[in-house]
């Protein structure tokens, strides 16, 4: 083998870690205000409703990037859509660090969202285009693990800085926007890994596809992304102020333990499974994310954390084999220049899924309470469980 090849392997490892790192970077800087939402809560005095519209603006955002931009990356490239992203990244972790009131929470939220959307379809796509020959799937099991290691790592990452490190609404905002300096060096250097071709202007319109000889497996996989999404979207929106209301339990540590045991089981779980045939890890899902809703409600009505801990730990499992067998599948299915649109897709309905149940659940929580509004949540959870092993099990037999 000659030294060229050896350099361009190297090179092509090296970047592949390094849209793996920027990867986690933006799912961490997503799920950093979770635990800072009852400090601002409490320094500001809105209520849950508002915690929810600053949640929800969030995923207004990323989902708008996601129909208008996901296909963007397939035209002019990976590196550029990538550049501008980590640039409104930038933007709106100085707004964080310098907010004083909700409406400059609620535009830095909205920056984020439009951010994150442009950028994860674009890495998720990039990691496809740099996946290494001699191991196909691992493009898949990365875009399964960054955003649930990265939503877990910024949670608790967040929630230790809040609790025990230097001005709590601060500090970690500028940890993160150091952190997105150093990815814009990155990404300066890796080389493009997707040819320019026409289209550009007309891949802004909001749209969204799927090829016709995919939509049934994409259809298969939808029960399974909203069930495991949207129990994502309670513990990111409500679970620190459920903690403190409902158990007593006011730490900020506590606030971001809370979606790491979501978060944390779901990225080690991806990583486990990985080796495990895509249909079985979707009834793996399917069981774990009824089981732990259930569970968890369970601990809900008996006021124990330590059986709701559990539940979440066993939903964390369903959640990470969601997320390994959806975006793993995707990986396999996707031609080229297919994949930015079609991560779009999934990452649309994901989010979907996460803010539209939440945000429901944001009202009901100021009307019923915190503990009612988790106890129906919960139950909804299960039966979306359910209905997800149903569905794989009529098609497996389709």
């Amino acid at each position: 083998m000659t030294t060229t090849v050896l350099e361009a392997r190297l090179s092509r490892r090296v970047a592949f870690a390094a849209i793996a790192a920027i990867f986690v970077t933006f799912a961490a800087a997503s799920a950093a205000p979770s635990p800072l939402y009852v400090v601002y809560q409490h320094l500001w005095g809105f209520s849950a409703t508002t915690l929810t519209v600053v949640f929800a603006v969030y995923v207004v955002g990323l989902i708008g990037s996601l129909v208008m931009l996901g296909a963007l990356s397939d035209h002019i490239g990976r590196r550029p859509v990538l550049a501008a992203a980590i640039g409104l990244e930038a933007i709106s972790l100085i707004l964080f660090l310098t907010a004083g009131d909700v409406g400059v929470l609620l535009t830095a939220r909205l920056l984020q969202g439009i951010a994150t959307g442009a950028a994860m379809t674009t890495l998720g796509a990039a990691l496809v285009d740099l996946n290494p020959p001699h191991a196909p799937g691992r493009a898949g099991l990365i875009n399964g693990i960054a955003p649930v290691a990265g939503l877990a790592i910024g949670a608790l990452g967040c929630g230790a800085l809040v609790q025990y490190g230097p001005s709590p609404t601060h500090f970690v905002w500028a940890l993160l926007l150091a952190g997105m300096l150093l990815a814009a060096v990155v990404v300066a250097r890796i080389p493009e890994t997707s040819a320019r071709r026409p289209g550009a202007a007309a891949s802004l319109a909001p749209r969204l596809g799927v090829p016709a000889r995919l939509r049934a497996d994409v259809l298969a996989l939808v029960p399974i992304i909203v069930a495991s999404w949207a129990i994502g979207g309670l513990y990111l929106s409500l679970g620190p102020s459920v903690a403190a209301g409902v158990f007593g339990l006011s730490s900020h540590l506590i606030g971001g333990l809370v979606v790491t045991l979501l978060c944390g089981t779901g990225a080690i779980t991806s990583y486990a499974l990985r080796k495990v045939p895509t249909s079985r890890v979707l009834t793996i899902a399917g069981v774990l994310l009824t089981v732990g809703a259930v569970v968890s409600v369970a601990g809900l009505e008996l006021g124990s954390a330590v059986l709701a801990a559990t539940g979440t730990v066993i939903s964390g499992v369903g959640f990470g084999a969601s997320a390994l067998a959806s975006f793993g599948t995707l990986a396999v299915l996707a031609a080229p220049h297919e994949r930015g649109e079609l991560f779009a897709v999934a990452l649309v309905i994901a989010y979907v899924a996460f803010s539209v149940p939440a945000v429901i659940a944001g009202f009901a929580a100021t009307s019923a309470g915190l503990h009612d509004t988790a106890l129906v949540y919960g139950l909804v959870v299960a039966a979306l469980g359910a209905v997800a092993l149903v569905a794989q099990r009529v098609r497996t037999k389709g």
